[in-house]
């Protein structure tokens, strides 16, 4: 057996449900991890008490032996992000306003995480109010990368990324308004996903601002974020926006071959990049073009003609002509 905080949150729900790995040892492992590492890069906060949450995992186990399990997140400790609501967990919205904040209720996919078993430990830091693409407030402090303590971890999902990457946590939840699940996904080196307005209720979705932030799954695997999408998605009558159930599981790679991607790429030198992460993007176009996709690259103005590059593709060209 790996070490524990290495298991992909799939395999640790294998592993615990095949009683090869306890639900106490996995909260002893990943208790140990945060207590050696979190000091540093400060993504986990408002954490609790090792002696209960050991109580709790000691409870999971024993459901276990009695044949009944919560859900595949059965025993796995989960820090919920800062800005939303678990029901005895401070949410402070990084805030000094509601440093104090304890809520009496879950918000809807804390709901579904806690019935899937999960256990809460703390939340994950997020800057205040969410509001800004770099994790630091004054209540709790900035939140490091942890490949590196002088760069960011990325915002507003910040603390939960450099949790997930870090091994503190197995996977997180995080929200989105304009890149706050991908940004900091990508600064930390794991997977964050934005879903489809609805796809993931709220309480108190605000009807005009509250249509631009959404919630959504982060982890080290595809499977894995597909896993806990699902757990957090679906109908609920709380949210008159949410949509239908829909069955969000992976399956078979699909054939993609004619299906068309559009690559901004720095939209024809208006974005800057970092040097060398341009050029890491556009690798990536060279997988897609040989599983059949076509890359069309986003034109600047509505003057450009271009057409897609068939599975040939070998690179974007830099010429005048490429860039319209």
């Amino acid at each position: 057996m790996k070490d524990i905080t290495s298991l992909s949150a799939l395999q640790l729900s294998a592993a615990i449900h095949a009683r090869s790995v306890s639900c106490r040892a996995t909260m002893e492992a990943y208790l140990s991890r945060i207590d050696t590492v979190n000091p540093a890069i400060n993504a986990l906060v408002s954490l609790r008490e090792p002696k209960a949450l050991l109580t709790e995992a000691d409870q999971a186990d024993r459901e276990l032996a009695a044949g009944r399990s919560r859900g595949w997140m059965h025993g796995f400790p989960f820090a919920i992000k800062d800005l939303s609501e678990a029901k005895g967990l401070p949410c402070t919205f990084g805030s000094m306003n509601y440093a104090d904040f304890v809520p009496d209720f879950d918000d809807i996919h804390v709901e579904r995480i806690r019935a899937a078993g999960a256990i809460f430990i703390g939340k994950s830091n997020a800057p205040e109010m969410g509001l800004g693409s770099h994790t630091y407030n004054s209540v709790f402090g900035a939140t490091r990368n942890p490949y590196d303590l002088s760069r960011s971890a990325g915002g507003s999902s910040g603390g939960a990324a450099a949790a997930i990457a870090a091994g503190l946590v197995p996977l997180a939840d995080g929200s989105d308004m304009m890149g706050s699940l991908r940004n900091p996904a990508a600064f930390n080196n794991v997977i964050g996903f934005r879903p489809t307005f609805g796809r993931v209720p709220a309480l108190g979705n605000e009807l005009y601002l509250g249509q631009f932030s959404v919630t959504g799954p982060m982890g080290r695997r595809v499977e894995d974020v597909a896993a806990l999408l699902q757990t957090q998605a679906g109908y609920d009558f709380r949210d008159p926006l949410s949509l239908d159930d829909e069955d969000l599981t992976l399956g078979p790679l699909s054939d993609f071959a004619g299906a068309r991607i559009g690559w901004l790429g720095d939209y024809h030198g208006y974005l800057p990049f970092e040097p060398g992460v341009l050029e890491l993007c556009e690798s990536a176009l060279g997988v897609l073009a040989g599983m059949g996709l076509v890359i069309e690259e986003v034109p600047r103005d509505s003057t450009w003609t271009g057409s897609g590059r068939p599975g040939g593709y070998s690179g974007i060209s830099s010429s005048p002509t490429a860039r319209g």
